[in-house]
């Protein structure tokens, strides 16, 4: 039976169920994959009620560093998966994880184990010779005549017979024969607990009834449950999903996009709501349905959706589903991320009518843009200054014939009764129309004189936003 040691941690006990976790190691960045884990996991506990925790798994003391984790917490704050309690870190609960191990030990669940590094190696060889698998030979097992005052590991006495059976929430049904498992170290030589036991201790004292995690864990979870039932523990729902790969199948690396979730956002642009929208749908589905949003998902997600199957990065199906939710977005929200990037580009700060000016021009900016990076570069026309470098295109079209135009267009804005983009156009038409050309050979040379450029918003919806007095002396300075 279950001992006091067996108690959930105060202050996880009572949490609405189901208990689910994200548990990285802080050893870089928060990647694409431990986002996706993490998005599972909290859109499960959000659909049926319950609660999503975090978990500092940091007992690689090396590597996880100050920077490390911060990195976790800010991309997770970023992508809005708050949990629903303060971080666990793991390292401080090394005292805990030993007691258990040495619990084991007294109920005789585990046993010392005094062979040394060679020993091992030479067992691995030897196994390798016969082209048998290579693992722990339980040579240990069963015996007291302990050298004393050599050092020793602490091994769990894993079942040999039978097997362990999971019922798996997405991979179905899997089965390993128990004679696969070897009995795994519980606490190294020198006292410290082992990730495999560290793991079970902290499901179990945070309550966590649902482990979502990447398939690359499989293997793992027999043996935790081989230790989980020595424990006499209540075993949780176990859901592993299929791994992230890249558009060509292959194990997702960084010429893919495997990076950390920071440079989505600051170096290629991309909003929080489009990346999780994306992570979503590469591995689960609700019908045809590709554009989910977090209310939504949260009603709909559940793990009866998740395929079995690895799911495909894309980066241009990525900055797909970025531009709709950059088209949805606030403008207010979007000129603010764009100043910055922006001020980057030009090596100066935007001046507050500079700032309101880009507000003003969301509307028109917005719709052509794909990530945050082209938002801001194709506002740049609307804050250089005087006189406007003009890009090779734009200079094409200040040829004789374009001056010409621009001549005739500059003299009938000048007369122009009303600065509205309908009555500009209007304008615009009408000098087309005296010339015997389209709109369009009007609006090239226009354009050009504006925004130094050849592509841009409506050419009358940048004249109605630059006003009278600026768009008459870009004209002018073309002109001259």
């Amino acid at each position: 039976m279950p001992d006091a040691s067996d108690s959930i941690l105060p202050d996880y006990q009572g949490l609405p169920r189901p208990v689910t976790r994200f548990a990285p190691s802080p050893t870089g960045y928060l990647h694409i994959g431990g986002a996706r884990t993490a998005l599972f996991n909290y859109l499960y506990a959000r659909r049926h009620g319950g609660t999503f925790l975090l978990r500092i798994e940091d007992t690689d003391r090396a590597r996880s560093t100050e920077d490390a984790i911060g990195k976790i917490l800010d991309g997770m704050a970023w992508l809005g998966l708050d949990a629903d309690r303060p971080p666990l870190f793991q390292f401080a609960r090394a005292d805990r994880h030993a007691a258990i191990a040495h619990r084991l030990l007294a109920e005789g669940r585990a046993y010392r184990c005094y062979a040394t590094a060679q020993e091992l190696e030479a067992m691995r060889e030897a196994q390798k010779a016969k082209g048998l698998p290579q693992r722990y030979d339980g040579r240990w097992r069963g015996r007291t005549d302990w050298p004393e005052g050599q050092p020793y590991v602490v091994r769990l006495q894993a079942p040999q017979d039978g097997e362990t059976v999971i019922d798996d929430q997405v991979q179905g049904r899997v089965r390993q024969a128990n004679g696969e498992l070897d009995d795994f170290v519980l606490l190294r030589s020198d006292g410290t607990p082992t990730y495999m036991l560290a793991v079970v201790v902290d499901d179990h004292d945070m309550g966590v009834s649902h482990v979502i995690r990447g398939d690359d864990h499989l293997t793992n979870t027999f043996r935790q449950l081989a230790l989980i039932r020595a424990l006499g523990w209540p075993e949780p729902v176990y859901a592993h999903v299929p791994m992230i790969h890249g558009p060509d199948g292959a194990k997702l690396s960084k010429r893919h996009g495997a990076l950390g979730v920071e440079a989505y956002r600051d170096e290629m642009g991309i909003l929080p709501e489009a990346l999780e929208n994306y992570l979503l749908r590469l591995g689960w589905a609700h019908g045809d349905t590709e554009l989910v949003a977090r209310a939504e998902a949260a009603k709909l997600f559940d793990l009866d959706g998740v395929g079995r199957s690895p799911g495909r990065f894309d980066l241009k199906k990525l900055e797909s589903v970025n531009a709709h939710y950059l088209k949805l977005a606030d403008n207010g929200r979007l000129a603010g991320l764009a100043a910055p990037r922006m001020e980057a580009l030009l090596g100066r700060e935007l001046s507050d009518s500079q700032r309101d000016l880009l507000l003003r021009s969301m509307d028109e900016l917005k719709p052509r843009a794909k990530n945050l990076n082209e938002l801001a570069g194709s506002a740049l026309f609307l804050v250089r200054s005087r006189p406007l470098p003009m890009d090779e295109g734009a200079a094409k079209l200040l040829d004789d014939a374009g001056l010409k135009l621009l001549g005739e267009v500059k003299a009938a804005l000048e007369a122009a009764p009303q600065w509205e983009r309908e009555a500009l156009e209007a304008t615009a038409k009408q000098v087309a129309e005296a010339a015997g050309l389209g709109l369009g050979k009007v609006a090239g040379p226009l354009r050009a004189a504006l925004t130094g450029q050849t592509a841009s918003p409506s050419v009358f919806a940048i004249l109605a936003l630059l006003g009278r007095e600026e768009s008459l002396g870009r004209i002018t300075d073309a002109l001259k």
